[in-house]
């Protein structure tokens, strides 16, 4: 049994005012750090002042209408969030699991044409873990959103985030077979030109005509529709619509079998990838290493 009385545990302030401490820096501000916690705005600054007193140190600059973290404040606040994130999944648990939930929010391409067909092994090696996802292409918020971790394409640079590179999000036209002997083949970049584009005001065809040494295009003038994901465009593609410009890692299913075809091997990158992302101050987090260390396992195979 750990003994109780040791220095570092008698030496840390009391619990309620590390807690409100890690309300209030969570949302600077004291008026909602007391409604969240169902306490007067009174009894948040009083805790505050104790914990204060304890650090020999002011944590918040208080200014008219807002408040910052002090430098104290700045390098107490990432430990004191992951230690109580530690704490409520150790709690969760304890209780035999009943708070296994792990949300995780994606982009619906990476979701549909990735994610579902690999999630099934995460739910067999961890069947007391519930994964919730939810398909959204804006970023989060984690300090305000119940979400634990998020998949997102980007250059992977993220202030406070950790962030793990999963795939490559290049670019290369895609058709279906059908579509391409419509007009006799595909033969040469500029023979796309003859067919439907799907979303044309893509900077991904501006950049992969380029490339390709087609500089007359006409893409400016054509008439298109954005649909909004690779998903429905994929879809649109397969179904004899258009060309759709695509991410090779999340459509092989479709190429294999011959759904779609990529006419030529030339591939765009503008530096963008898939990305793992979560908050620095929760990479410990059970659950959420959980998931990293299989899906960057996942994604290597």
């Amino acid at each position: 049994m750990p003994d109780l009385s040791a220095p570092q545990v008698s030496q840390l302030p009391p619990l309620q005012a590390i807690r409100v401490f890690e309300v209030v820096a969570r949302h600077l501000s004291f008026t909602k750090a007391a409604g969240e916690l169902a306490m007067t705005q009174a009894a948040v600054s009083y805790q505050i002042k104790v914990l204060e007193e304890r650090v020999g140190a002011p944590l918040f600059l208080r200014r008219p209408r807002q408040i910052e973290l002090t430098e104290a404040g700045q390098r107490l606040a990432p430990a004191v969030s992951e230690a109580f994130a530690i704490l409520s999944q150790a709690y969760a648990a304890a209780r035999g699991g009943a708070d296994g939930l792990l949300c995780v929010t994606t982009v619906l391409t990476f979701a549909s044409n990735w994610l579902a067909h690999h999630l099934g092994a995460f739910q067999i090696a961890h069947p007391s873990l519930a994964v919730r996802l939810d398909t959204s292409s804006r970023l989060t918020d984690f300090a305000r959103e119940d979400v634990d971790l998020a998949i997102r394409s980007g250059g992977g640079k993220w202030p406070g985030l950790e962030a793990h590179k999963l795939l490559d999000a290049d670019f290369t036209p895609m058709l279906s077979p059908k579509l391409a002997a419509s007009i006799g083949g595909i033969n040469e970049p500029a023979d796309l030109l003859k067919l439907p584009i799907l979303d044309p005001s893509d900077i991904w065809w501006t950049q992969w005509f380029e490339a390709a040494g087609v500089h007359s295009h006409d893409l400016a003038r054509r008439p298109g529709s954005s649909m909004g994901a690779q998903a429905y465009e994929a879809n649109a593609a397969i179904s004899g619509h258009g060309v759709a410009i695509l991410t090779r890692a999340l459509f092989k299913a479709e190429l294999a079998d011959g759904r779609l075809i990529q006419p030529f091997d030339l591939v765009g990158d503008d530096g963008h990838a898939y990305w793992l992302v979560y908050p620095e101050t929760r990479r410990n987090v059970p659950k959420i290493r959980a998931f990293r260390d299989w899906l960057l396992a996942e994604i290597a195979c």
